[in-house]
């Protein structure tokens, strides 16, 4: 009798601690239920995908998330607004330029000096974000590869990936969590010899990267693999809010660099690539890791520019001051404000509350692109192979650091 209350004791923990939505009575006879993860490469983090399975065909999927909760929120009610920066930089450790660079723009904004920073700081802010989304989308798409089953474009990939690391942490000291761009400017100025150095990695790259899109956008395997695999319609996109390469792998040319203009974007000349269904249909697999290697081309052409600015119009002299701006205490009038920006994942949003009384946030809300992008996951995997649910994640690119947040 004991041993039956101590196993009934066990049970009950296990399903606490390990929810389940389908339970054994809710299965037909043919039906089984896995976990894919939490320790488990292709779900890239700690994910765990509860996959209802007939066979090999999958039934339905869901995701269970907060294996890497660590508290943004709660932590940013506690802490100063400069103070949270490098809490940013850890949701999506894979772009914190990027996620620097959109926090810091809406703390600017709710202290009225977003147009009173010097342009050299701008046109440093948008080269080393988008440094940072080459490096970002380097990581996806060789990890998106290694999952189909390619190990060279990883190795590649990293290998270009670790010329912009080092560059990186030339300018900041670090290698992924910069605590780079500061509220109302910069920690510091662009190393000398940086801007010459920026070019020579820019003239190295194109050809790699043509390299990069024999190797895999046009591999037989990777376009079988990919190709009308986890298609996902225009309008179920809208429907569900992804944004991002998601989103304008559906066919919509929708990017806030283009939409909202922040920062000196308006000033550069870039496109914004879209799924095309050039190897089978638009919103596929292949389409969205096709806008991704594209971005980088485009990325590309932002760097060259933003590198011109730097070294003619807006070149460094003795007397610029990165910090000129930065405020000694940060306390915002009372208000609600949200800011949005563009990172490799796509829209990352910070909702503000400010009492005017304290530089400390009463609220701090960050809306994740991955979290967003992952609600996407059962729509787009009912009906497919276990294998094409794998190539299905990891089209969609998450982080879990930014999903758990």
């Amino acid at each position: 009798m004991a041993n039956e209350i101590q196993y009934q004791y066990q049970e009950d923990n296990l399903i606490k601690s390990e929810p389940n939505k389908y339970r054994e009575e809710d299965l037909k006879s043919e039906e089984m239920v896995i976990n894919l993860g939490p320790q488990h490469p292709s779900t890239h983090g700690v994910l765990r995908l509860e996959v209802v399975y007939d066979g090999e065909i999958v039934r339905d999927v869901i995701p269970h998330l907060g294996y890497l909760h660590r508290c943004f929120e709660k932590h940013a009610e506690s802490l100063p607004y400069n103070q949270i920066i490098p809490f940013v930089d850890r949701m999506d450790y894979l772009a914190a330029m990027n996620s620097e660079h959109v926090y810091v723009m809406g703390v600017e904004r709710m202290l009225g000096i977003a147009d009173k920073l010097p342009k050299r700081v701008e046109y440093i802010r948008v080269l080393v974000a988008e440094l940072n989304r080459i490096a970002s989308h380097f990581v996806a798409v060789g990890t998106y590869a290694m999952d189909i089953g390619a190990f060279t474009p990883f190795f590649w990939l990293i290998r270009d990936r670790e010329h912009i690391q080092r560059m990186l942490e030339w300018a900041s000291g670090a290698r992924m969590l910069y605590n780079y761009i500061w509220v109302g400017g910069l920690f510091y100025d662009l190393p000398v010899g940086f801007e010459e150095r920026c070019a020579e990695f820019v003239k190295y790259l194109k050809p790699k990267l043509a390299e990069l899109e024999g190797l895999v956008m046009e591999n037989k395997i990777f376009i079988d693999r990919t190709a009308n695999i986890g298609v996902l319609p225009l309008d179920l996109a809208l429907n569900y809010g992804v944004t991002g390469p998601v989103l304008r792998g559906s066919g919509l040319r929708y990017d806030l660099r283009k939409v909202d203009g922040y920062s000196v974007y308006p000033e550069i000349d870039f496109d914004i690539p879209i799924g095309e269904g050039k190897v089978g249909t638009i919103g596929d697999c292949w389409d969205r890791t096709d806008v991704r290697v594209r971005e980088i081309h485009e990325s590309l052409k932002i760097i060259e520019q933003c590198l011109e600015k730097l070294t003619k119009e807006h070149k460094r002299t003795r007397d610029f001051d990165p910090q000129e701006l930065v405020p000694k205490k940060i306390r915002p009038k009372a208000q609600d404000f949200y800011i949005r920006g563009e990172t490799p994942r796509g829209e990352l949003g910070f909702f503000f509350r400010a009492d005017g009384k304290s530089d400390i946030p009463f609220r701090c809300k960050g809306r994740s692109p991955c979290f967003v992008n992952l609600s996407i996951i059962s729509e787009l995997s009912k009906g497919s192979l276990i294998a094409d649910l794998i190539a299905v994640l990891g089209s969609i690119d998450i982080v879990l650091g930014e999903v758990d947040r």
